[in-house]
């Protein structure tokens, strides 16, 4: 199996359930955009306290300043013998910028129907304090509203609205199609259907990266 790994897809489209899954099974680490800046933050790592900077401003971290957090993340022991990305890169520049000092084995495409989107992260609902993500029809928590992990009150964030679904989906396909016909050309791009139950995509996604 593929050990440096990339998942990619639109929102909602199930990556960081099934980069969990996975990364568990494989004793890789599961590496998201968002972790990876909120630890360097609350490590009050140099790096850290400039994305801090960008992020209390509203603003959007500069691309170098997350690869070099990046990069410094996958110089960490526990992400030698390989990684999952999930969600990372987002367009063509983060991907030839990640190749000059990660040489990625495989990269998967989340497909998903929009319609089917909308729904899932319609009904998506967080946990502000630890993070955790539950689904109110495949994945409800176990107490109606509550996070099973702390007890704190489950919350929709704002871009999960329906509203605001759309746009979003405009604008990964927008980004994303160089990104993925990028990957295709090397010949690491696998394409899985990510609709069906966790389980029926995890099967899937061994079978792409087999």
């Amino acid at each position: 199996m593929a050990h440096r790994i990339v998942f990619l897809g639109p929102p909602g489209a199930g990556k960081g359930t099934q980069a969990a899954r996975i990364a568990k099974e494989v004793g890789i680490p599961h590496l998201s955009t968002g972790d990876l800046l909120r630890a360097a933050v609350a490590a009050r790592t140099p790096l850290g306290l400039q994305a801090e900077g960008h992020m209390r401003a509203g603003a959007l971290v500069p691309d170098d300043l997350v690869l070099e957090i990046l990069h410094d993340r996958l110089e960490q022991p526990d992400a030698r013998a390989g990684y999952i990305l999930d969600g990372f890169p987002r367009n063509l520049a983060q991907a030839e910028e990640l190749g000059k000092f990660s040489e990625v084995d495989r990269v998967v495409s989340f497909d998903v129907s929009p319609d089917l989107l909308v729904r899932r992260l319609s009904e998506r609902r967080t946990c502000p304090k630890c993070n955790s993500v539950y689904n109110l029809s495949t994945n409800p928590p176990k107490v109606p509203g509550r996070c099973d992990r702390d007890g704190t009150e489950l919350i929709q964030r704002p871009d999960d609205r329906a509203e605001a679904v759309t746009t979003r989906l405009k604008v990964y396909a927008e980004q994303t199609a160089p990104l993925l016909e990028y990957y295709r050309k090397r010949r690491l791009l696998r394409t899985v259907d990510a609709s069906g139950a966790p389980d029926e995509v995890t099967d899937r996604v061994r079978r792409a990266l087999a």
